[in-house]
């Protein structure tokens, strides 16, 4: 693909279809039903990347694992008549949140050129990320947690009692949590939302230093292709814990299964990633209704690592909501 085609499809048309997606959620948010939120940005992100001249398929979706009416893996999407292309995206990155109108609910998508992106099954994935400005090779899912924290502290020059992480409040994180404590580290736990969890470690207004713990694999490789936008490091590696699991790896082509994967593994493509907003948050401001529709979005392309900040005011509401 041409550096033009990149530009004209992967940025404006990219934050089109978020913008489309939060909005469309936004009406949902507060009211406590997960599902209706979820479908309606699928719906509208779905109808969106379908007026688009472009030969997309979907490899990370919704309905590979349960086979809802979600964008599933291996949908084609787009005109048909336009660059092949790989998509990576999850909908509504944190439909609790958005059911509970909490913080950090996003939008999220990410597109490559063809083959760039990892197909990975809808499985939890071990994750380990940092921001940019540290020595290669800093972090590993094969040390322990207190390995990597003292680590970072090293590269950032400051002490291990102020070195932050970013992790999932789960059950299944209460050793991680202990370790990371045991250590001196302060730890921040989340509800939901691991792909912004992620990108936290970019922005030193987070006050996060690294993000660590188990989450899903479609949202590792939308993370990755965030960060490899942005820089930083990160690591992961699928969780197959049975039989079943380990068939559906298989059936993506993974043979592998106990490979640890890095950014390149994950995106080794150029690619852009988008984000907009859908509640308020640390990175993103969500939808507001006042005199039309406000849209906050991020776009990024990591060839050339530019990040653009897009706010959006849409005047004609009615407009914008039914425009095909």
């Amino acid at each position: 693909m041409s550096d033009e085609i990149l530009d004209r499809v992967l940025t404006l048309e990219l934050v089109r279809v978020t913008e489309r997606a939060a909005v469309a959620a936004s009406y949902l948010v507060g009211r406590g039903n997960e599902k209706d939120a979820d479908q309606a940005a699928v719906d509208a992100m779905r109808k969106e990347l379908n007026q688009l001249d472009i030969d997309g398929e979907v490899v990370i979706g919704e309905g590979e694992r349960d086979e809802a009416p979600m964008l599933f893996i291996g949908e084609k999407v787009g005109s048909g008549k336009g660059p092949k292309v790989d998509i990576a995206l999850d909908p509504l990155e944190g439909t609790t949140l958005t059911a509970k109108g909490q913080a950090d609910a996003l939008t999220t998508i990410a597109m490559a050129e063809k083959g760039s992106l990892l197909n990975a099954p809808d499985v939890y994935m071990q994750k380990i990320a940092i921001g940019p400005g540290c020595p290669d090779n800093l972090i590993s899912l094969e040390e322990d947690p207190e390995k990597n924290v003292t680590e970072l502290s090293k590269a950032l020059n400051k002490p291990v009692e102020q070195i932050t992480v970013c992790v999932l409040d789960r059950p299944r994180h209460d050793n991680l949590i202990e370790s990371l404590r045991s250590v001196g580290a302060k730890v921040r736990l989340i509800q939901d939302g691991d792909i912004a969890g992620v990108i936290h470690t970019t922005e030193k207004s987070t006050g996060i230093d690294m993000y660590m713990g188990i989450g899903g694999a479609p949202e590792g490789v939308l993370a990755a292709a965030a960060l490899r936008c942005i820089g930083g490091q990160m690591q992961t590696k699928l969780v197959l814990e049975d039989q079943e699991k380990k068939d559906r790896a298989a059936r993506l082509g993974i043979t592998d299964l106990d490979k640890i994967y890095d950014l390149d593994d994950m995106v080794t493509g150029d690619a852009l990633f988008a984000a907009t907003g859908v509640t308020n948050g640390s990175i993103l401001s969500g939808i507001e209704i006042n005199s039309g529709i406000w849209t906050h979005t991020i776009v990024m392309r990591s060839s050339s690592k530019t990040i653009r900040w897009i706010t959006a005011h849409h005047q004609n509401i009615d407009k914008f909501n039914s425009q095909d």
